[in-house]
C-alpha cells in the first residue's frame, strides 16, 4: 500500500509541476527515482515533523500541491497544533500521508501504535479523512488527492494486504461502498477492516444469515446519506475499526444513528480497541486477535445480536 501510494506521488508529480513531496526521516530507497529526477520539488527534513508539516503548508499556500510522509503518531499528536493552524485553519492543499495506521507497529509498543489518529484528524475543521482497504483502492484514490480541496490525512495500513476491493465499485472520495447485501445485519468498516467483514459474512451467509457491508474509505466527510439509508431498515449495525472505540468511525456512526430517531429500535456495537494504552507486543495480527478485531468475533457479536432480536420478538 505505501509503495503504491508513493508511487503514485511521483508518477503525478512527473505530469503537474505543482506537486512537491517532503519526506521525514525515511530510508534512503524511498522515491529514490523522485529525489533523482525531480530533486528541486524532493525534500527530506530529518526527525522534524512539526517543521515538515509548516514547510509543506508554507508551500500549499503558495499554490503547491504537498505531499507529506512520515509515522502517522508523529502526524497525528506531535504535529496537533501544525495541522490545525498551517494546515487546516488555512485549507492548505497538503496530503498527510500516515505510515503504521492502527496496531501497524505492534511490536514497537503504545508509543508507535496510531489507534487515535482517526479521532484527532476528524475533529479538526476542514481536515479530510481517509483509509483505504488495499494497495488497489490506494491506487484509485491518489489522482484524486490532486485537485481535492484541503487538507486531507491518508492513514495507511501495513504493506501488501490482502487485495480485497475491486474496479467494478467506483472510488469518490466521501461516498461509501457497497460492499454486500443483505437484510440481516449491516456492517461498516474502514481500512483493512473491510477484508475481515467479507469473511464474516462468508461465515454468516452459511448459516443463513445476510449481511451488508459499507466500506466508508472515507472517515470524513462520511457517507451520512448511504449509512442512514441502510441503517433505517437493517436492525443489527456493527461497526468494525483497527481503532480506538473512542472517536473513530464507530463513534461518527454512533453519533449520526442517535440523531436518526429511528422509529424501530437498533442494536448497535462498535469493535475495535478499548480505552486502553496496549500492554501487549508481537505483531499486528497478535494484537487484532487480543482486541476481537477479527472475523470470528465479528460473527459472534452479530449472532448475538440476532438471538436477542428473535427473543425480543418471541
Amino acid at each position: 500500500m505505501r509503495k503504491t501510494c508513493l508511487n503514485a506521488v511521483y508518477e503525478l508529480a512527473q505530469k503537474d509541476e505543482r506537486i512537491f513531496f517532503i519526506g521525514s526521516d525515511l530510508s534512503f530507497e524511498t522515491l529514490k527515482e523522485f529525489k533523482e529526477n525531480i530533486p528541486e520539488r524532493f525534500f527530506m527534513e530529518g526527525v522534524s515533523e512539526a517543521n515538515l508539516v509548516g514547510i509543506g503548508c508554507g508551500l500549499a499556500i503558495e499554490g503547491k500541491i504537498v505531499y507529506v510522509n512520515t509515522i502517522a503518531t508523529f502526524l497525528s499528536r506531535r504535529c496537533f497544533e501544525q495541522v490545525v493552524l498551517d494546515a487546516c485553519l488555512h485549507k492548505a492543499n497538503i496530503r498527510l500521508i500516515a505510515n503504521g495506521g492502527g496496531l501497524v507497529y505492534a511490536p514497537l509498543g503504545p508509543t508507535h501504535l496510531a489507534i487515535d489518529d482517526i479521532a484527532i484528524m476528524r475533529s479538526i475543521p476542514n481536515m479530510t479523512v481517509i483509509a483505504v482497504a488495499d494497495a488497489d483502492e490506494m491506487r484509485r484514490l491518489m489522482p484524486q488527492t490532486v485537485d481535492y480541496p484541503g487538507p486531507i490525512y491518508i492513514r495507511m495500513a501495513k504493506g501488501y494486504d490482502p487485495i480485497v476491493t475491486s474496479d467494478d465499485n467506483s472510488f469518490e472520495i466521501g461516498k461509501a461502498i457497497v460492499a454486500r447485501e443483505g437484510e440481516d445485519a449491516v456492517v461498516i468498516t474502514t481500512g483493512i477492516t473491510l477484508g475481515i467483514a467479507q469473511k464474516a459474512a462468508e461465515l454468516l451467509s452459511a448459516e443463513g444469515i445476510e449481511t451488508t457491508i459499507l466500506h466508508n474509505h472515507t472517515i470524513k466527510p462520511l457517507d451520512t446519506e448511504t449509512i442512514l439509508n441502510y441503517c433505517e431498515r437493517i436492525p443489527i449495525i456493527v461497526v468494525i475499526e483497527e481503532h480506538s472505540t473512542i472517536g473513530g468511525l464507530g463513534s461518527a456512526v454512533a453519533e449520526i444513528v442517535a440523531e436518526a430517531n429511528f422509529e424501530a429500535p437498533k442494536n448497535f456495537k462498535r469493535i475495535g480497541i478499548p480505552d486502553v494504552f496496549p500492554d501487549i507486543y508481537g505483531s499486528q495480527n497478535d494484537q487484532l486477535k487480543h482486541y476481537g478485531i477479527t472475523e470470528e468475533n465479528l460473527v459472534a457479536s452479530i449472532k448475538e445480536a440476532r438471538g436477542a432480536q428473535i427473543k425480543l420478538g418471541a
